[in-house]
């Protein structure tokens, strides 16, 4: 019999991340537990942190990066990103260049401080930050003041469709695109409030170069488990948007229709994301 699994969730704060990576993992739980698991659960703190032989870290990146360095610094296992992937992927400045370098497009990007240069339309979003918090679409005039700074990323706006593909341990699943109307960005609240319908592509040549491409990216910016790679395709091209190394993973999860449109059953991801 396999060891207990512990689930290692966030503390409770008044903010939309806690409640959507504290829900998820309630759902993971169930589903483990469904299967004749053994599974616990515990609140993250550093003084506390968990001692057992499997840890899965369910938390939001914030939180998840003062846990993964935590666990690091005690020399305790887990599964979920590692240091590297999610310092590479949260500064969105820094996984524009990194992936750009392995010949992947890319928007042009610029700082905030020189986001006025951009032809627009242009997108504006925080320099780090995940779940595209803060984003918004800038049609016409100057910077916001609030991102005319060194931490704001203005992007030239890509017209096209958005595919976003999940990757875990070097494998990436089939491209689903978000059937949202051209030019209407992947907000926070179209990805979680209201949101579209995610179906694969038809094209499986424009599906494959898609899965090269995070694969790629995925291994240039240091992923090391699971991480949601999205993209938008413009004339067959995909330019990378942004990588999310610790995404959502849970039963309604892009990552688990990711897989599932590659025809991998949930109890085998469950596995991938546990062992």
């Amino acid at each position: 019999m396999s060891s207990p699994l512990t689930v290692l969730i966030e503390p409770w704060r008044v903010h939309p991340l806690a409640w959507l990576h504290r829900a998820e993992a309630r759902a993971i739980v169930a589903e483990l537990r469904a299967a004749g698991r053994s599974v616990e659960v515990q609140t993250f703190a550093v003084e506390a942190l968990p001692r057992a032989a499997r840890i899965l870290l369910r938390l939001s990146d914030p939180v998840m990066v003062d846990a993964v360095h935590a666990l690091a610094t005690a020399g305790v296992a887990y599964r979920g990103p590692g240091a590297t992937a999610l310092a590479c992927c949260y500064d969105k400045w820094r996984a524009v260049h990194t992936v750009r370098a392995a010949g992947i497009d890319c928007p042009e990007t610029r700082l905030g401080v020189e986001g006025d240069a951009l032809a627009r339309p242009v997108v504006v979003k925080p320099r780090r930050g995940s779940d595209s918090l803060g984003l918004r679409v800038l049609r016409a005039g100057p910077v916001p003041a609030r991102f005319r700074n060194e931490g704001g990323l203005v992007q030239t706006q890509v017209f096209g469709a958005e595919l976003t593909v999940s990757v875990i341990d070097g494998v990436a699943g089939h491209p689903l695109r978000l059937e949202l109307p051209e030019g209407v960005p992947y907000t926070f609240l179209r990805k979680y409030l209201r949101r579209p319908k995610r179906t694969p592509p038809g094209d499986p040549r424009l599906a494959a170069r898609v899965q090269q491409s995070a694969l790629a990216a995925a291994s240039r910016l240091g992923v090391d488990w699971a991480a949601r790679v999205d993209f938008i395709v413009r004339d067959g091209r995909p330019f990378f948007l942004e990588c999310d190394a610790a995404p959502l993973v849970g039963p309604d999860s892009a990552f688990a229709a990711s897989f599932a449109a590659a025809g991998v059953k949930r109890a085998t991801q469950l596995a991938w994301l546990t062992s």
